[in-house]
C-alpha cells in the first residue's frame, strides 16, 4: 500500500512539473496574466476594445547582485490556494548558475470584489553555499506598445521641480520617481505608477501599509516601440548580504489593467488599501466652506490689516479666515513676535474679531521645522532629526532644521503648541504647510528609539495623526488642512487630514488633475483649490468650482502691506468678479457632490470633469478655445434634460435629448453647465 501511494505521489509530481513547464494563466475580470516556464510574464486585457499591451513575455522581476542578475527562474512548482473569499496561486522557481542557487517564491492573489488587479508577494531564498551581495531588486516591470507618438502617465512623486503628476511620455523619456527624499525637503508620493493609451492602460504599485523607499521608473527608449513601468529597490549603501539559507523579502505589490485614465486604478487601489487599514477621514462639512487667506499681506501683516479686511471678506461670502505665516518669532518658536505686543491677547483679538463676524479662523503652521538658534532647539537638544553622520538635516526652503517626527520630545512640544493654537488662541482649524512635511530622511537620533532609521519616514504619518486627533479633541469640527507645497501627497498622510489642497499649483491644469487624483483616492475628502491668484491669469474660478474644489483667495483690501512683493488689492473689477463666483460657489456647493469618472483627462477633448450632486449633473469643460465642435454629455439616461449655463450672467437654458446628448458650445477657457 505504501509503495502504491509512493507511485501515485511520483506521478502527481511528474504531472505538476510537466504543467509547470508550460506556465500558468491567471485571470481577474478583464485582466489576464500569463507566466511561462522561466517565470517571465505577459499582461493582457481581455476587453475587446483594448489592443495587446505587449506580445512578448517580459523578465518582469530580477534579483540584482554584485555577482549576477537573476531574472530567469525555472518554474518548478505551482499550487492553487483559497484563503477566505480570496484565491490565487503560489509559484516557485529556481535560478542555478555559476555555483549560485536562488529560489524564487511568488504568491499571486485575486482580491475579493476587485477586478482587474492582482496582489503579489515575492521573496528569494539563497539555497546555495555562497553569500550573495545584493544591490537591489526589480519587480512588476510592465510594457505597453505605443503606435502613436506618445503615451500618458501618472507619476505622483516629489522634487523641487514641483512637476505635474500627469505627464506625457515620448521616445527618449526617463524618470526615476523615487518615493524617498529627492531634495533636502522634497520627497514622498503615492505608491502607484500608471501608463495608458487611448484604449487602455497598465498599472503597478505597492500595497504596503507604510511608505517604502522604492523607485517607480517610467521609461521609453528612443528606438523602442513601447514604454515601461516597474518598481525598483536599491539596497542600503548599495549592498546587503544575503547569506546562505537566508531569505530576502520584497515589498507587497499589485499589478493591474484599466480603460480610461488613471482614475479607475487609483480608486481600485485605494478601496483595497482601506481593507488593509488605510482608512480615509469622514467628510467634515466645515471643510467645504469658502476660504479667505491673509497671505496676500505676506509675512509682515499687521493685526489691523487682517481685522480691517474682515467686513469685505464677510460681504463677499467667505466663511473661513486663514491667518498665515508671519505671526511667529521663528519657525520652531511659535510664540507671537514683536508685532503682537500683547502676546496671546493680541492673537485672541484676531480670532475674536473673526468669530464676531460669524466666520471661522484657521492658523498657518509649519510643524517639524525649527530655525537654528531657536529656543526650542536650545532647550531640547534631542529633538532634531539626525543623519547617519550625526549632523542635523537642513530644510532648505525654511532655512531650518528637521525635527525628529517619531520622538517623545517632539510629541510633547507639539501637544503644547496645539493647546496654545486651539485653546488659548481659539483657532478653529490648522493650515499645516511645507513640503518638508511629506517625507523625511532616515533618523539616526537615539532619542527617537526607532527600531531602524527608516522608521522615521514610515511612521511619520503617526505624527500628523496625533495633530489631527488632538485638534479635533479640542474642537470636534476642526478643519486640518495638509499642504505639502508642490509635492505629490504622501499617500499615508491622507487619513489624518480633512482638507486636501492643490498645494501651490503652478497652473490651472495642476489644480484640475490634482483634484481628480484626490477624488479617486477619497471622493468625500474636501479639496481646497488654493488661492485663485495661483490659477491661470490669477482668476480661474471656473477651474476651482468646476472640478469640485473649495474656492479661495488671498486678496488684500483696501490696500497692500507696504512690504509685499506683489499686489493683490481687490480692485472694483476684481470685486465684481469675486462676488459673482463666490456667490455661485455658495449657492451650488458642487464641492460636496460625487465625482463621476466619465472622461479621460488626457485623450478626451475638451478636458471634461463631471460632478453629481442632488440628482443634477455638473459638467465642466476646459480648453483654450472651443469653436462649436460637438461634445457628448456622457452618463445621462435616455430622456429629456434641461441644460443651464449656471455661470453665465444670463443663466441661459436649453434642452437636450438623452438619446443623443450632444452639445456644440463656443467658449474660451471653460464652459460650466448644470444638467437636470
Amino acid at each position: 500500500m505504501k509503495e502504491q501511494r509512493s507511485i501515485i505521489s511520483l506521478l502527481l509530481l511528474i504531472v505538476l512539473c510537466t504543467g509547470c513547464s508550460k506556465g500558468i494563466i491567471i485571470k481577474n475580470g478583464d485582466l489576464q496574466l500569463e507566466i511561462d516556464e522561466m517565470m517571465r510574464a505577459r499582461l493582457t486585457s481581455l476587453n475587446n476594445s483594448t489592443s495587446s499591451f505587449h506580445n512578448n513575455f517580459i523578465e518582469s522581476d530580477a534579483l540584482i547582485a554584485t555577482e549576477f542578475t537573476a531574472s530567469l527562474f525555472k518554474l518548478t512548482n505551482v499550487s492553487e490556494f483559497k484563503e477566505g473569499n480570496t484565491s490565487g496561486y503560489s509559484l516557485t522557481g529556481t535560478y542555478n548558475k555559476d555555483g549560485f542557487c536562488i529560489e524564487k517564491h511568488q504568491k499571486i492573489t485575486i482580491p475579493e470584489n476587485l477586478e482587474k488587479i492582482l496582489l503579489i508577494e515575492t521573496y528569494y531564498i539563497n539555497r546555495g553555499s555562497k553569500d550573495i551581495t545584493v544591490n537591489g531588486w526589480k519587480m512588476n516591470e510592465l510594457h505597453i506598445d505605443v503606435a502613436d507618438t506618445s503615451v500618458w502617465s501618472f507619476q505622483p512623486t516629489s522634487t523641487s521641480r514641483r512637476m505635474d503628476w500627469i505627464l506625457e511620455v515620448k521616445p527618449g523619456y526617463y524618470k526615476k520617481n523615487f518615493l524617498g527624499m529627492n531634495d533636502s525637503d522634497y520627497g514622498g508620493g503615492i505608491p502607484m505608477i500608471d501608463l495608458w493609451r487611448r484604449d487602455g492602460g497598465i498599472v503597478t504599485g505597492l500595497t504596503e501599509k507604510t511608505l517604502k523607499m522604492i523607485s517607480m521608473p517610467v521609461q521609453w527608449l528612443t528606438h523602442d516601440n513601447h514604454a515601461s513601468i516597474a518598481l525598483t529597490y536599491e539596497s542600503k549603501e548599495g549592498r546587503e548580504i544575503l547569506a546562505a539559507g537566508d531569505t530576502l523579502r520584497t515589498y507587497n505589490s499589485f499589478i493591474g489593467i484599466h480603460t480610461g485614465d488613471f482614475y479607475e486604478p487609483l480608486d481600485r487601489f485605494s478601496r483595497y488599501m482601506e481593507t488593509q487599514g488605510i482608512v480615509f477621514p469622514k467628510p467634515e462639512p466645515e471643510a467645504y466652506e469658502a476660504v479667505w487667506c491673509a497671505w496676500g499681506y505676506e509675512r509682515t501683516f499687521t493685526i489691523e490689516e487682517i481685522i480691517g479686511t474682515l467686513p469685505k471678506v464677510k460681504e463677499l461670502g467667505f466663511k473661513w479666515v486663514d491667518v498665515d505665516d508671519g505671526f511667529q518669532i521663528a519657525e520652531g518658536d511659535w510664540e507671537t513676535n514683536s508685532r503682537f505686543p500683547g502676546g496671546d491677547k493680541d492673537m485672541r483679538r484676531i480670532t475674536d474679531a473673526i468669530h464676531q463676524y460669524g466666520m471661522k479662523a484657521k492658523l498657518w503652521w509649519a510643524p517639524l521645522a525649527a530655525d537654528p538658534g531657536t529656543k526650542v532647539l536650545q532647550e531640547n537638544p534631542g529633538i532634531k532629526l539626525k543623519t547617519q553622520w550625526g549632523s542635523p538635516q537642513y530644510i532648505t526652503w525654511w532655512d531650518s532644521y528637521y525635527l525628529s517626527p517619531i520622538n517623545p520630545i517632539t510629541e510633547k512640544y507639539t501637544n503644547n503648541l496645539l493647546e496654545r493654537f486651539i485653546v488659548t488662541w481659539n483657532f478653529d482649524g490648522l493650515k499645516l504647510d511645507g513640503q518638508h512635511m511629506n517625507c523625511c530622511l532616515p533618523d539616526y537620533n537615539r532619542t527617537s528609539k526607532l527600531e531602524y532609521p527608516e522608521q522615521s519616514s514610515e511612521l511619520m504619518p503617526t505624527y500628523f495623526q496625533n495633530i489631527y486627533e488632538k485638534a479635533r479633541t479640542y474642537k470636534p469640527n476642526a478643519v486640518v488642512q495638509f499642504c505639502p507645497c508642490g509635492c505629490a501627497i504622501n499617500y499615508f498622510m491622507i487619513p489624518f487630514m480633512n482638507q486636501a489642497v492643490s498645494s501651490d499649483p503652478t497652473s490651472s491644469w495642476q489644480i484640475r488633475h490634482k483634484a481628480k487624483t484626490y477624488r479617486a483616492i477619497s471622493d468625500k475628502l474636501a479639496y481646497y483649490a488654493d488661492h485663485v491668484e495661483l490659477s491661470d491669469n490669477g482668476n480661474d474660478f471656473g477651474t476651482q468650482i468646476g472640478i469640485g474644489g473649495v474656492i479661495g483667495s488671498k486678496f488684500t483690501y483696501p490696500k497692500d502691506n507696504p512690504n509685499v512683493r506683489k499686489s493683490y488689492v481687490l480692485t472694483p473689477e476684481k470685486e465684481k468678479l469675486y462676488k459673482k463666483w463666490v456667490s455661485i460657489y455658495n449657492d451650488k456647493m458642487i464641492s460636496t457632490g460625487n465625482y463621476i469618472n466619465l472622461y479621460d483627462i488626457a485623450y478626451d477633448k475638451p478636458e471634461t470633469h463631471v460632478i453629481n450632486k442632488d440628482g443634477k449633473m455638473y459638467y465642466a469643460f476646459y480648453a483654450d478655445q472651443w469653436n462649436g465642435e460637438p461634445i457628448e454629455l456622457r452618463g445621462l439616461e435616455k430622456r429629456k434634460y434641461t441644460v443651464c449655463e449656471y455661470t453665465s450672467d444670463e443663466k441661459k437654458t436649453y434642452e437636450i435629448d438623452g438619446e443623443n446628448p450632444v452639445i456644440t458650445p463656443y467658449f474660451t477657457r471653460n464652459y460650466l453647465i448644470e444638467v437636470y
